[in-house]
């Protein structure tokens, strides 16, 4: 398996598709457009599963606020659990968020540890290429 990608998000996903009984990833963007997919989703797959996603963690996110008797609340991961495998849901901090697909077969624990180190690469690649000012500081 390889993955499809909008720019280079190979990187982000290979790793993810490593994990035994791992079928699918996608890349998204926090607001469901997917920028990067593996090969054993189509685009039109990879586009419907971005925009559920992005859906899901919105549900989510409100839940959790709800049960906590609180305005807001930031999800670490969101895992489904059905009788076709798992689905695995990790936002990052930088606006993107990535979604894997296991069989029943998956070790959820390794699945988690290989997304959770796959967001926090991107999170590391994302400050490495944080704009800076012309005095070598933070944007104006």
């Amino acid at each position: 398996m390889s993955s499809r990608d909008a720019g280079e998000t190979a990187w982000v996903l290979e790793p993810i598709l490593q994990v035994p009984h791992v079928l699918a990833a996608v890349l998204l963007t926090r607001d469901g457009l997917a920028t990067g997919y593996t090969d054993a989703l189509s685009q039109a797959t990879a586009e419907r599963v971005a925009a559920i996603t992005s859906t899901v963690q919105g549900a989510c996110r409100a839940a959790a606020a709800a049960f906590a008797d609180r305005d807001r609340a930031e999800v670490r991961q969101v895992v489904i659990e059905s009788d076709h495998g798992y689905v695995l849901i990790v936002p990052t901090d930088h606006g993107t968020c990535v979604a894997a697909y296991g069989d029943p077969e998956v070790r959820l624990d390794l699945l988690a540890h290989r997304v959770h180190s796959q967001v926090a690469r991107v999170g590391e690649k994302a400050m490495a290429a944080a704009p800076r000012g012309s005095d070598g500081g933070a944007p104006a």
